[in-house]
Order: C-alpha cells, then structure tokens, then sequence
C-alpha cells in the first residue's frame, strides 16, 4: 500500500477547536487535541532520579561529551523565500553542508504540500513557523554538534525540545480520525507508576514521529505518561541531522540497531561497548522505580509487504524481548510488560528498504493515527505450559506480538473504515457510538 496523496494539516483556527466524539470501534477511544498539562503527581518509589547532563552528552560511544552553547540569536523567517535565502547564504558561508541543506529544502516542500492542502489561513504561518525553528536546531547543531548520553533527559530547557517536537508534528495528525484503545489499560499503568513499579511497554515501530504521536495521543488522559516515557532509540535518529532536534527532546536509552551493527565493521567493537553502557543505565533507572519504557523488539520500523503493499508489525526479535524482561525483573521493583501496538505509517512512512546511510528522504502526510494498549502479560502465565527456558522465551515473544498485531488490526478497522477495512471485521461496530 503506497503512501495516499499529501493531505491538508490542521492548524491555526483547527487548533483552538475540539474535535466531537464520533462512532468508533468498541474498545477505542477517538483521542482529543489538548494543551499540555504539568504531572497532578510525583513517582514514587524514592529511587534514584533520571540524571540530566549538566554539559552536552554523549552517544553511546567511545566519544566525550562535547560543551552544548546556548542558542544563538536567530532569525525570524517571514516569508518562504527569506528562508530559502537563509539556507542558501549559510551553505555559501561554509557553516552548513550541501547535503543536509538539500535535504532540508525537500523535507520542507514535503511538509509545505501536507500543510496547504487544509485551506486553513493560518497554514502557510504554522509551517514557515515550524520549518524556521527546524532550521534554527539543525544549524545550531552543525555549529555546536550535541552528542547523546547512553541515557539522556529530554531538553526543556532554555529551549523546550519536547514541545517543538509536538508543535512539528501535532499538524500531521488527524485528530478527527484518530484513535487510542482501551484507555483503561494506560489508567492501569499510571496506578503502577504511583507505587513504584516500573512498566514496559513492548510495541511495534513505524516512523520517526512515533514518540511525538504516542504523547499527542496521551496528553490529555495520560499527561505524565506523555511526557515521561523514556524511549530505546536507535543510533540513526541520534545522528541524523534533522532528527536529533526532535530527539533530544525524548527520554532515550541510546542503543546501536542490531540491523545496523554489521553496517561498519570496524565499528563493531564499539558499538557492543556501548550498548553494554546502554544497557547498564537502564538498570539504574530501573532500580530506581517509577519508570515507564518503550521498546519495539523487532529492532526497527515497520515495512510494507512486497508483494501485497499490506503494513503489518515486523516480526519481534525474542532474545531482545527476553533481554528486557530480565532486566526488569532483576530490578527489585514490581515490574509489568505491557503490549502496545501503533499504526500512523502513513504521516511519515520509512524508506522501502533498510538504508545503509544516514539521511534518508521523508515523505510526509496528513492522516489519522492509531493507539492502544492491552491488557498486562505475565511471563509465569505465559510460559506454564513450556517445556524448556527456549522454548519459553520464543512462546512469550510470540504471545506478546499476536497481540499486539489483534491491536492493530482493531486500529486499522477503525483508521481505513471507507476503504472497505472495517467490514472484514463483523465484531467491530462502527455504527455505535464510544462510551
């Protein structure tokens, strides 16, 4: 299935307004458009609290941390051509690399073509607003390169990475045709958090928006979730320099793709190093309490089939999903492993094939998008039937990405309704509404 035409953006005068509740699938919430709100409550648990680094950080490398200077006085860009102009003058000027400029300029034809095609008046405001502070991050960055910690706190602070990465992709949502499932389950989790315990959030991965679409979909019933999910994030969106903007805003635990560990051999060394590192610090912070993670075991986005076009979730890696499991309960705090499963491929989908380089061209759409929860898997529950520690570990996998896949299936239902979806699902009533 092929990404769908460029659709309009919400914004401006869209953004003032709420959206109705309109008939969705039982067990699905339509998510709401709201404004951030700060946590009614602090974790429990009293453990150690997340570390932020007081200069720059590091990725989790053999690397030193390198000074992060305050934003520089920057230009406000009134008009498409002053920011073309802008572009073009600091690649003359030697302070930005022809490559990322020329990338930079296609991501915001991209982004301009989705946000026109509202009608909305203020459009062409909101995307000369959000492509100019992209500018202003990325060219900081290539000035002052900031490097990432094998944990790193998300920047808020002098400037809020976490809200422009909201602001970014709040537009490309649509909110009228977006769902969450079973809110009652990120209730559950929040109950947990309060006491203590950590939770895990076992999930499948389709874009780079993905941490900005799970806290838009959570801001309102789930602010602290939102805002607090610390995200295992591969070594791509660290480096990329039009995706480590958005990233810094996030919690990370920093890791080396598996999928892309072999991609330079004399790199490999390191890269298991540094993992180990990575792997140490989410220990700590599980030791702590209180923590909630998101993972996606498959080790990488989601991708079409080739030869039907279907997006389904890739298949789950099971030494990564034992891997965390074990690491949560050797924590001494309760832990829970929930399943999540996304759908929202089409605001920004991946590349057709795994890249070896970094910069990859992005293709950006409006359309609505997918989330839900299930309910809590155990592992003793799961596993009571098995034979061997084998045969256990592959069984849990198994179990936590059917459901998931039951999940988006749910959610595909309900996004994809007019192509024809929601009929091959009789149980899913479209004709009711929520409660």
């Amino acid at each position: 299935m092929q990404a769908p035409p460029l659709a309009a953006l919400a914004g401006g005068a869209w953004a003032s307004r709420r959206p109705a509740i309109l008939a969705a699938p039982a067990g699905l919430r339509r998510s709401r458009r709201g404004a951030l709100r700060l946590p009614a409550w602090r974790a429990a648990g009293g453990g150690r609290s997340p570390r932020v680094p007081a200069k720059g950080a590091v990725l989790a490398s053999d690397m030193g941390a390198d000074e992060v200077v305050g934003p520089s006085p920057l230009l406000a860009s009134r008009s498409e051509q002053e920011l073309v102009l802008r572009v073009k003058k600091e690649v003359e000027k030697g302070k930005l690399p022809a490559d990322v400029a020329h990338n930079f300029q296609d991501l915001y034809y991209n982004y301009k073509n989705a946000v026109l095609q509202n009608g909305d008046p203020n459009a062409y405001e909101i995307l000369l607003s959000n492509m100019t502070d992209l500018f202003d991050r990325v060219l900081l960055d290539v000035e002052n390169p900031f490097t990432f910690q094998p944990y790193h706190k998300a920047i808020r602070e002098p400037f809020d990475y976490f809200t422009f990465g909201q602001n970014y992709i709040r537009p490309l949502v649509d909110f009228r045709n977006s769902y969450v499932g079973n809110i009652s389950v990120f209730d559950d989790m929040e109950k947990k958090l309060r006491q203590g315990h950590n939770v895990v959030l076992m999930s499948n991965h389709q874009t780079e928006a993905d941490p900005a679409v799970i806290a838009l979909s959570l801001e309102r019933t789930n602010p602290w979730i939102s805002e607090n999910i610390v995200y295992v994030a591969g070594d791509r969106v660290l480096t990329d320099p039009l995706c480590k903007p958005f990233s810094m805003g996030r919690n990370l635990i920093c890791v080396y793709s598996k999928k892309h560990m072999n991609d330079f051999p004399e790199l490999i060394d390191m890269k298991r190093r540094a993992n180990t590192r990575s792997l140490k610090e989410m220990a700590l912070l599980l030791r702590g309490g209180s923590q909630i993670i998101w993972i996606a075991p498959s080790g990488g986005r989601d991708r079409p089939d080739p030869s039907t076009g279907e997006w389904h979730p890739a298949p789950f890696d099971a030494s990564a999903v034992d891997n965390m499991r074990r690491l949560l309960e050797h924590s001494g705090v309760p832990g829970h492993i929930y399943p999540l499963s996304l759908l929202c491929y089409e605001i920004m989908p991946p590349p057709q094939q795994i890249e070896k380089e970094i910069g990859e061209q992005r293709v950006i759409a409006f359309h609505g998008v997918g989330l839900s929860g299930a309910e809590e898997l155990k592992y003793g529950d799961v596993t009571a039937q098995t034979q061997n520690a084998d045969e256990a570990r592959e069984k849990f996998s198994e179990t936590l990405y059917n459901s998931i896949v039951d999940q988006y299936n749910v959610l595909k239902s309900a996004i994809f309704r007019d192509r024809g979806a929601a009929s091959a699902n009789p149980a899913i009533s479209l004709s009711q509404p929520w409660r």
